[in-house]
């Protein structure tokens, strides 16, 4: 017995395809049928590698019982979070509005026209722990349905206007470097001396609150800044969060030891820390941090980039219906592999145990098996015991690939492509890595031929060859940054020429004339309740931050000051939250680390690929120099001229490659001596000339 989602190209709704649940997809189908029969609809969001939306499949979609009630008083829909992004992101601001939490899988149940009246996440079939059931939920959402009509129906009303004017910006503040300091002492409260990163369990990566760290860092000089950012990124590279074996960041630690993840791999996470990494290491040239970024875009590149050089979305937690179970030990498995020296070694610098090195919540014990971690090590995290790691790595790598692997979720995402692009065009310049440039290219070149059409129009998702969905902002915004990164990269114009092409589409179809800033959704998306502006950097940056510091890069590029008062008017528009909680806007503070200067304008004239071109980019690309643009003008590049056309009159001198630097509006002299080169950009980094 198959539903009516067999003919879907989301692996998640595949997923679903033959449970007793009759889903619909959604569409129109679906709502004139509830519509008709006097129905409401029970939504359920999710995604293919959550695994409370396994749990949940399990325990009641599969479950003859449930899909029996659900059958009879519902149209049920499911929705891929990951393919239709613009409806979870509504109805997640619902669920928080009603719940105080959001999650996956989402749970709602709303009118056949679309308007909630319940909202949760994880519900068991039965009630337990405090948690009702859906055999107990169900009678009592019918109940109310057809007893209580009018008053589900002026609920719905209060809730979508509730929704209505979360999305209408107001109260505009003045921000100034002082929001800097607000947030870094926020930070220090929250900072977690013993294991590094906020707060307590459970703990997320969040990349952005260290890229701004390291900024502030870098304006304030404050040595705490760096000191948090270091030993966040070494306890976690060190706990069970991170495979050690296959390399890759799980999705969070359930513990505040970094120790026990959830162990879904999600892309974006990957191209996220890859940066955080990659920018550590730009400042402290200590090759863990180079090691680290490195380790992780070799995962990428081996398991999770498609034969066309795109890359998939995620890896699912569970293999044979258990979560964890691909990536756990036991020690007897280990002694079987390794030899008695390896053993001894491991045992003691991954913490092996007899009896299993982690509690499992669910039993309340611990369950015999491992999770490989250099936490409680007496080693120094260092490249000396990564290479002696090494070859016990790739024994217990090459023995964990005959094992049953996690789901793929091989459908392709821009904007998660887009922050792969830019993880590789940055660790490429960094570590002077050619094949992570190559590598950025081709996805990029990629998603422009597959995911955008002649006009600008971006789609948002990619399988079995068909491009589906409106984009939404984040595919923008993110693909925006990520042709900035490979320009610089790549010094190839047509770059920064469809960054140009895609602001320009962005702005004219998503903006908000009225209030200022980017909605989620186009003008002619499909529109469910309101049209959301989203500011908070949640698990990925928002659009909207990521914009500022796109549309401030692009002014800087072309000297055209329309872009600079786009990026004022988002700032202006979300100011008021900002202020109220700065540690919540981490991507947008980085914007605003921009535009409150010290930022650069630096031009190379000269032949590409000689060895001077060469020594003169390599300087600016090991160091620490975030708030910056590069251009560089060769004689055979005439479209770099029509872009920049303030550069026309900086040219070579003494037909030497010469450097031509401006700080803030103003310029030093030309340079085209590598000693002189030097000692400005040493004093670049000391914030004077």
């Amino acid at each position: 017995m198959k539903n009516h989602l067999q003919n879907e190209n989301s692996l998640y709704l595949i997923q679903h395809s033959e449970n007793p649940v009759d889903w619909y997809p959604w569409c129109e189908e679906a709502f004139n049928k509830a519509l008709k029969e006097d129905k409401p609809i029970f939504l359920s969001i999710g995604y293919s590698t959550c695994h409370w939306c396994h749990v949940m499949e399990r325990e009641s979609f599969e479950d003859q019982e449930i899909a029996n009630l659900m059958n009879e008083y519902f149209v049920s829909i499911k929705v891929d979070r990951e393919e239709r992004p613009y409806i979870d992101n509504i109805y997640m601001k619902v669920c928080q509005m009603l719940t105080g939490s959001g999650g996956w899988p989402m749970t709602i149940i709303m009118t056949p026209d679309k308007k909630p009246f319940f909202a949760g996440t994880y519900f068991p079939k039965r009630n337990q722990f405090q948690r009702i059931g859906l055999m107990e939920l169900i009678p009592q959402i019918i109940d109310l349905w057809n007893n209580k009509r009018d008053e589900v129906l002026n609920y719905t009303k209060e809730i979508s206007s509730a929704i209505i004017n979360d999305s209408t910006t107001l109260n505009e503040i003045e921000l100034d470097e002082s929001i800097f300091d607000k947030a870094f002492n926020e930070f220090v409260k929250r900072f977690d001396n013993n294991f590094g990163g906020f707060g307590s369990a459970p703990k997320f990566p969040t990349p952005h609150n260290l890229y701004f760290l390291l900024r502030y860092w870098n304006r304030r000089k404050n040595p705490l800044a760096l000191k948090m950012v270091k030993k966040t990124l070494i306890e976690m590279r060190k706990g069970g969060i991170y495979d050690q074996i296959g390399f890759g960041f799980h999705r969070y630690s359930t513990d505040n030891e970094w120790l026990v993840p959830h162990f879904e791999k999600m892309l974006y996470d990957q191209a996220l820390l890859s940066i955080a990494y990659t920018e550590a290491f730009q400042i402290t040239h200590e090759d863990i941090f180079q090691i680290s970024s490195e380790e992780i875009l070799s995962y990428i590149l081996r398991d999770m980039t498609s034969p066309e050089g795109a890359f998939y979305t995620a890896e699912d937690a569970d293999s044979d219906k258990k979560e964890g179970k691909f990536y756990l030990w036991t020690k007897e498995e280990i002694q079987n592999i390794l030899t008695k020296s390896e053993n001894e070694f491991l045992i003691n610098v991954m913490d092996v145990k007899e009896a299993g090195n982690w509690m499992d919540q669910s039993a309340g014990s611990n369950n015999g098996t491992n999770i490989l971690n250099l936490s409680k090590s007496n080693y120094n995290l260092s490249n000396d015991l990564i290479k002696q790691i090494e070859p016990i790595r790739k024994k217990l790598f090459n023995y964990r690939e005959t094992r049953t692997h996690p789901f793929k979720d091989d459908k392709i995402l821009t904007d998660w492509n887009g922050l792969v692009i830019s993880a590789l065009a940055r660790a490429s310049q960094a570590f002077d890595n050619e094949l992570y440039c190559k590598t950025a290219e081709i996805s990029a070149d990629f998603i422009i031929k597959n995911l955008i059409d002649k006009d600008g129009r971006i789609f948002h998702s990619y399988k079995n060859r068909v491009s589906i969905f409106t984009a939404t902002a984040d595919d923008y915004a993110y693909f925006i940054c990520a042709l900035i990164d490979l320009y610089e990269a790549t010094f190839k114009s047509i770059y920064l020429k469809k960054t140009i092409q895609l602001s320009e589409y962005f702005i004219k179809h998503y903006w908000d004339s009225i209030n200022g800033g980017f909605f989620f959704t186009s003008d002619d998306s499909e529109l469910i309740i309101a049209r959301q502006k989203e500011i908070y950097d949640g698990a990925v940056p928002s659009a909207n931050s990521v914009s500022i510091l796109n549309l401030l890069k692009l002014y800087k590029y072309t000297g055209n000051s329309i872009y600079e008062n786009f990026a004022f008017k988002i700032i202006k528009a979300f100011s008021n939250q900002i202020n109220k909680s700065p540690t919540a806007y981490t991507q947008a503070l980085t914007g605003l680390d921009f535009a409150f200067g010290d930022s650069y304008e630096i031009v190379i004239a000269g032949e590409k690929g000689t060895k001077n071109s060469a020594d003169i980019i390599r300087e600016f690309r090991t160091i620490f120099l975030p708030n910056k643009i590069i251009i560089f003008k060769s004689p055979d590049d005439n479209e770099i001229l029509d872009i920049a056309p303030f550069i026309t009159n900086q040219n070579p001198i003494d037909n030497k490659t010469t450097l031509f630097l401006c700080q803030n509006y103003n310029c030093n002299l030309p340079l085209n001596e590598m000693g002189q080169i030097k000692v400005a950009i040493s004093r670049l980094l000391g914030h004077h000339f």
